[in-house]
Parts: structure tokens; sequence; C-alpha cells
């Protein structure tokens, strides 16, 4: 949720919504249900099961607004909206209390994003990264940090002595406060790439 507005308007590249029908769903899109916008995480469709019957799109989405994960069926061919929303190169800046001051880095304008949305991703943010802001009418309402990132593990157990990269993994707490299952064969100190999508170690930096 954002709780300071920019100074000044953005600008929305597509005004209005789009028409479309349950059939152009993808993963990855924003739509409009309920007047909020929702981001598409999963899709499968249904055959009918008696004749006659129309084919199910089921979804499971994200509720930009509330961070809800939720379930909706269309039938085949419903109407859908997408919805007014765009993307737009961002940078965080630093940490307020619970919630993270980011900037547009096409209009410098500065924005305080609250704790419902800042905690999906401050484990993967340092001071300066840069991410992809997503809008709906004025409003921060995604923050989406780059795919990988990379972070000084700060706390985890000595390395365990002919450690292997198939070895069991141990917990490991990263810079920023993050934490991880890493290889038993990593010591404090070092490196290592995480991959945000799935918030798991990938290798050593």
């Amino acid at each position: 949720m954002l709780h300071c507005q920019p100074e000044k308007e953005i600008h929305i590249l597509s005004k209005g919504t789009i028409d479309m029908t349950s059939n152009d769903l993808k993963r990855g899109q924003v739509i409009l249900l309920d007047n909020a916008p929702c981001l598409v995480l999963e899709l499968s469709s249904q055959s009918p099961s008696a004749r006659g019957g129309s084919t199910l799109i089921k979804t499971k989405y994200r509720n930009l607004l509330t961070t809800q994960v939720l379930e909706k069926a269309f039938k085949a061919g419903d109407r859908v909206d997408a919805a007014d929303f765009e993307k737009r190169k961002g940078q965080f800046l630093y940490a307020d209390g619970d919630n993270g001051i980011f900037m547009d880095l096409e209009s410098y304008e500065q924005y305080e994003v609250g704790a419902e949305i800042y905690d999906l991703v401050k484990g993967f943010l340092l001071d300066g990264a840069e991410v992809v802001m997503g809008t709906f009418e004025g409003q921060v309402v995604s923050i989406e940090p780059p795919m990988i990132v990379e972070l000084i593990v700060t706390e985890t157990d000595p390395v365990i002595k002919n450690a292997t990269a198939q070895a069991q993994g141990k917990d490991a707490l990263l810079e920023t406060g993050l934490k991880i299952q890493v290889p038993a064969y990593l010591d404090s100190g070092e490196k290592v790439k995480v991959d945000t999508r799935e918030g798991r170690f990938v290798s050593r930096a």
C-alpha cells in the first residue's frame, strides 16, 4: 500500500481497460478484478464434465492492493479487463521503519511503500538496488527485485569438513536479514547468488 503520493502525475502508457477474454489470459498478466489490479500466478483449464458444458479457465492470482492470493474460475470466452497497470524502472533507497523508500528513475519521484508490499521483497534488497515498480492509478502496488541478487552470508554454522555440493544444507542469515538454506561447505563472509523468485541459494558469487 502506498502511503505517499507523488507530487507529479505518473504518465500511464495505456488509458482505460483493454477488452479481452479468459482465453487470452497468461501467467504474469495484471487483470482487473473487483476494481483491483491482480497478478495472474497460475493458469489451468478444465474440460466440461457434461455435454454442452463450458471449458473452465482456473486462475490463481495475487491482489496487488491487499497482497492476498486467491482463486477464480472463468468460463472460456468470459470477458476479462486488463488493469491500467504500468511497470517503471525504480531504485530502492532505504528502509524507514517497516516501510521502504523507492525512487522512480524516470521522474525521480520518491515513494514510501508500506509493509504489505515491502515485506515481500526486503530480504533481497540492498540500498541502491534497481527494481521494477508496478503502478496502478498513480500508486505503487508491486515491487520486483532483480531475478538474481548477490548477498553476503553474515551468520551460518562452521564449515563441515569434507562437505560437498551434494551434502545436506544448513541455515544461513544474509546481510539483508533473509534466511536461506546454503550448502554445508559455505562459511560466513562469503557472497552468494540468490534466486528472488523462490528465495533459494543458486551458487557462490
